[in-house]
């Protein structure tokens, strides 16, 4: 296990990053129990945001892996955050919401994008979702209709707003997949609009940068706004 500190404003964010956490049907590693840099500029960004209102809302993070995002709206101003991924990443996700001493606040549930009958989800639409936080988990094309299903249930009321962190080019190449994620979401009947970009270095001698932008991803049928 590895801890990583960081600070979110006078505060401090510990992020446990767990060691061999795989799938249990294929065996492979699964990425999200690593910290990915998407997960940290779309945290950066959330805290510069004045006009972006926290307080009060309730956020749902899809994918969440570490949490982070997540765990950031939570500490500057959200009262009710849900961090949601599939089963092996919940001991992790857990383990950080209990370090930051944020359990009143934040939950910790598993969803799989798409299932039909997913005890998550129907409870999430019960509520009233304001922010939907994603980063990193626009890799695979083939997991957008069941992520545009599950945005599509979440999307009970009409400003919900979903954003979406992703690194759109490495130092050495364009990240064609990320933009096809983003396509097949638009096929779906989703717009999609960049609402920020920068570019941040990958490595500690500061040589290669990479280009990471967050979007705007309107659901059908729910009002465009942020």
């Amino acid at each position: 296990m590895v801890i990583k500190q960081f600070e979110i404003g006078d505060k401090k964010l510990r992020i446990h990053e767990m060691e061999n956490v795989s799938d249990p049907k294929t065996g492979r590693a699964l990425t999200g129990s690593w910290l990915w840099e998407s997960s940290l500029y779309l945290s950066e960004w959330l805290t510069t945001q004045t006009h972006l209102t926290l307080v009060g809302k309730t956020i749902v993070e899809l994918g969440a892996g570490t949490g982070f995002p997540g765990l950031t709206a939570a500490m500057i101003g959200s009262n009710r955050v849900i961090l949601t991924d599939v089963e092996p990443l919940l001991p992790g996700l857990r383990k950080n919401v209990e370090s930051n001493g944020l359990g009143d606040r934040v939950e910790v549930r598993e969803l799989v994008w798409g299932l039909e009958g997913n005890d998550c989800v129907e409870g999430l639409i019960e509520g009233e979702i304001d922010l939907v936080l994603m980063s990193d988990i626009f890799y695979d094309q083939t997991a957008m209709p069941m992520l545009a299903e599950t945005l599509r249930r979440l999307s009970n009321k009409k400003e919900l707003v979903v954003l979406g962190a992703m690194e759109v080019r490495s130092a050495t190449e364009v990240r064609s997949g990320t933009m096809d994620c983003l396509g097949a979401l638009m096929e779906e009947g989703f717009e999609v609009i960049e609402v920020h970009n920068c570019c941040r270095s990958m490595d500690s001698d500061k040589t290669g940068e990479s280009v990471f932008a967050i979007y705007l991803i309107v659901p059908p049928n729910v009002t465009k706004t942020l």
